[in-house]
């Protein structure tokens, strides 16, 4: 499990690690802080669920969001800025995407899924189509950003 994997990998960096989270609504938080000792890394989790939250909370203008919409690769990678230039974090994941049942369209399905990961200079950002119930695509999505950060640490265990 990934967040066991940075139980071990985060402690010698002696670095902090912050997580925004608008489609998996907390969920990389609670399980990276399932694990215990999580705290000697782990800064904060932002659940940032509504466009006002991204913008007050994480710096996302109105007019990126306005532009791309809440689930877009654009609004994924603003979070993740946001939340670095907020916090003390030098890692950091955001996720934003459509967990369903309703509010897909043809251009965004119901599982599209964008995340965002950064650490120093990287920058990634993910996109992910998913399958299954709502519960299934947040579970999925909070999975991988889990992986990404992993491999962001510079690890490739994770297998993604």
């Amino acid at each position: 499990m990934p967040e066991y994997k940075l139980s071990v990998l985060l402690p010698p960096l002696s670095l902090w690690l912050a997580v925004a989270e608008s489609c998996t609504g907390g969920l990389i938080a609670h399980r990276i802080t399932n694990v215990p000792g999580s705290s000697v890394y782990f800064d904060r989790g932002l659940v940032t669920y509504s466009n006002q939250a991204k913008e007050e909370l994480l710096g996302v203008s109105p007019e990126l969001l306005q532009a791309h919409g809440a689930v877009s690769p654009e609004v994924a990678e603003a979070m993740v800025d946001g939340l670095l230039s907020r916090t003390k974090a030098k890692l950091a994941v955001a996720s934003t995407g459509i967990a369903g049942p309703g509010g897909g369209s043809a251009e965004k399905p119901v599982g599209l899924v964008y995340l965002a990961g950064a650490y120093n200079q990287k920058r990634v950002v993910k996109h992910y189509q998913y399958a299954g119930d709502r519960l299934r695509i947040k579970e999925q999505a909070a999975q991988h950003a889990l992986e990404l950060l992993v491999r962001l640490i510079g690890t490739d265990e994770a297998g993604v």
